[in-house]
């Protein structure tokens, strides 16, 4: 066959098989029945076969009638099936979403965010990629991951933010300091400890910053004895008697033998983990990934 086929006349060869009937197939694709017995015709010059025996009393498929109609079918069915697909993937049900985050937030946020997306969007592939603050950004400006999880603040005409837990900010003690049997402790009276917090990043000021305001507002500077970056290592120093921290409210989770938490006796310090995306983002995968965190707000 030297042509391409005509889909609209294959459509009306399927109708026509199915009904075995030309009136019946014309009422049934509201048309007139002179136009649709021309297209069949055109159809049958098209392809140089017969593909109906015609009676006044009948009209049956030949053989090759018989085989266009199971192939006429199968190329309608599949048509169907990739329109569906191609609707699923423009409403954001089914795609690729790649997400970046800081360890953090898989103390708290992420799990439930995760969960309640894969329940919504189960055919939705989720690649995580764990990230510092620099990288993440880094990588959402250059496309490589498509929404981030950090702690904000992050000053960013690219980005857009959106806070989704909230948590205060508690002191990590080691389990001999002398403060480690009070139930509430002031900040001020940690300003002669040596401190383990993280490193300063260059487009997210994030916990580093929130951790040296509430030291600034208390009346000091913290004396930094390590710098850390991963909240599991920080714990670990702490717990090896080498400063204090000062973490948000959900590294409780992480269990550590030698490490007591404390409540600071102001409650006001305390830190937003937030969502960021790309400006204009127009990938409905990534819409629908933002709904979801958008129901999820967590105060720890």
């Amino acid at each position: 066959m030297d042509n391409v086929v005509d889909l609209r006349r294959l459509y009306y060869f399927m109708i026509v098989a199915e009904e075995l009937h030309f009136t019946h197939a014309a009422e049934r694709l509201h048309m007139a029945q002179p136009p649709l017995s021309y297209h069949i015709q055109q159809l049958e010059r098209e392809l140089g076969v017969q593909l109906f025996e015609r009676s006044r009393r009948s009209v049956q498929l030949t053989d090759a009638g018989h085989v266009l109609l199971s192939e006429a079918r199968r190329i309608f069915g599949q048509m169907e099936q990739n329109i569906r697909v191609v609707q699923r993937v423009g409403h954001g049900e089914i795609g690729l979403l790649h997400l970046g985050f800081v360890p953090s937030a898989s103390n708290t946020i992420l799990p439930l965010c995760l969960h309640l997306f894969h329940q919504r969007f189960p055919d939705v592939q989720l690649s995580l990629k764990e990230l510092n603050p620099d990288q993440l950004v880094s990588e959402l400006h250059e496309r490589h991951i498509d929404v981030g999880f950090l702690y904000l603040p992050l000053s960013d005409d690219d980005v857009n933010t959106q806070a989704v837990q909230h948590e205060p900010l508690l002191v990590a003690l080691p389990l001999a300091h002398p403060l480690a049997n009070q139930q509430e402790i002031t900040l001020q009276s940690l300003a002669d400890d040596p401190f383990i917090i993280p490193p300063r990043y260059t487009w997210v000021p994030g916990l580093r910053s929130h951790i040296m305001e509430a030291c600034r507002l208390a009346g000091f500077v913290p004396k930094i004895a390590q710098e850390a970056w991963l909240m599991q290592t920080i714990i670990g120093l702490v717990a090896a008697n080498m400063g204090v921290a000062l973490v948000p409210a959900s590294v409780q989770n992480l269990h550590r033998t030698g490490v007591v938490y404390k409540t600071l006796h102001d409650k006001s310090i305390e830190v937003n983990m937030g969502v960021i995306w790309r400006r204009n983002e127009i990938m409905p995968v990534v819409q629908r990934f933002l709904q979801v965190t958008t129901e999820i707000t967590v105060t720890v």
